[in-house]
């Protein structure tokens, strides 16, 4: 049983690191340090588009408009954070 949760753990860190990565990314787009026209950086961008769009939207779909703030990914991020915690702290009643 340990092992499951260890895997569980492990995917919500891949999450996480797909949203920070995303995040980071948007930035560096938006402020032009990457530029999409180069195919390596537009790949690793859609694909992480494509991964996480589906997540996003689901969250969008309930917050409310806030004018061209984003807050998805601070959602999604507060979310694995908070089931990374309900599965640690309930690890031990499984033994």
């Amino acid at each position: 049983m340990l092992s499951l949760f260890q895997i569980l753990l492990l995917i919500l860190d891949i999450a996480w690191f797909f949203i920070v990565a995303h995040v980071i990314m948007s930035w560096l787009i938006n402020f032009q340090v990457l530029n999409l026209n180069q195919q390596f950086v537009a790949q690793i961008w859609y694909g992480l588009n494509r991964i996480l769009d589906p997540v996003y939207n689901k969250i969008r779909s309930f917050l409310p408009n806030m004018a061209g703030i984003d807050l998805a990914p601070l959602v999604a991020l507060v979310g694995v954070y908070a089931l990374r915690i309900v599965i640690s702290n309930n690890m031990q009643s499984f033994y």
